[in-house]
């Protein structure tokens, strides 16, 4: 049976691929926050081509829990390790540099922390707290891990009640255990339909393509989706962050993720971001509507 990991790279990108250096006078306010109090954000640590557009709309992405993960996903460049000890005034950190960036709408999301009994969720909910208590105005996007679908520890996060809860399958069924290796395609559909019926108002997902996925599997996790009443899906393009990484076995169109997203609206969707360089929080500010 081939595999994504037997696929080689297409020769070059495409020129829907290729992104102008992002410009503005908010983006120029903000990057300069960035550098002047050292501030961590996935916008620039993860150099996400729509950093400009997102926070020219005063939208911004920040990583808790540090930057190791106990989880080898195939597609993901943050490193896998033993992590460091909790840093527990990381709450306040994150409050303070949303509060110094002025943003009106944060994405908070963290690595997989399996080696923690409760999974980092006390973290998370601590995190939420703090960005609350000093950020009164600005609404937030939680994309959390699956927390081994752990209810205790997903009610941290109901409890928290964030704007939108976030939680990402990532990929089809077939290619789930290549590309989420220590992750589980239906788990993830549980804990999106778990959150709903406890109460949470806007789920999300999203999914990568270009991994050898066919159209009518991409259809099938988008019902898939719906079934467990999600609210938002978004759907881009996978790009291999290094060699070591799986390999992209294609390119998709533009014009094919209009059609997903046409799919998707009739499906019944709230929201659909789908394109070449859509990625999680893309356009993240306007899914709390």
């Amino acid at each position: 049976m081939e595999t994504v990991l037997e696929n080689t790279l297409p020769t070059g990108k495409p020129k829907w691929l290729k992104v102008k250096l992002p410009i503005g006078q908010k983006y120029t306010e903000l990057r300069s926050l960035v550098d002047k109090y050292s501030l961590n954000t996935i916008c620039t640590s993860g150099s996400c081509p729509n950093m400009g557009e997102c926070w020219g709309e005063g939208t911004a992405t920040f990583m808790i829990l540090g930057n190791v993960c106990t989880r080898s996903c195939g597609f993901c460049g943050v490193k896998t390790g033993r992590p460091e000890t909790v840093d527990w005034d990381e709450p306040e950190k994150v409050a303070r540099s949303i509060k110094i960036m002025k943003i009106k709408h944060a994405v908070v999301t963290s690595v997989d922390r399996d080696d923690l009994k409760d999974g980092g969720s006390i973290i998370w909910i601590e995190t939420v707290k703090a960005i609350r208590r000093m950020n009164p105005n600005t609404t937030l996007e939680t994309l959390i891990p699956d927390f081994q679908g752990i209810e205790r520890n997903i009610d941290r996060i109901v409890e928290a009640n964030p704007e939108v809860v976030s939680h990402n399958v990532e990929t089809v069924r077939r290619l789930t255990r290549e590309v989420r290796i220590q992750a589980k395609y239906d788990r993830s559909l549980e804990v999106l339909r778990y959150l709903k019926e406890k109460g949470i108002n806007r789920t999300k997902s999203g999914i990568m393509l270009g991994l050898g996925e066919q159209e009518e599997e991409v259809y099938q996790t988008m019902r898939d989706l719906r079934e467990a009443n999600v609210d938002i899906v978004t759907i881009g393009q996978y790009l291999q962050p290094s060699k070591k990484h799986l390999p992209v076995k294609e390119f998709i169109t533009p014009e094919q993720f209009a059609k997903y997203e046409q799919f998707g609206l009739e499906l019944g969707f709230r929201h659909v971001e789908s394109g070449p360089l859509v990625r999680s929080s893309y356009k993240a500010q306007k899914h709390i509507l």
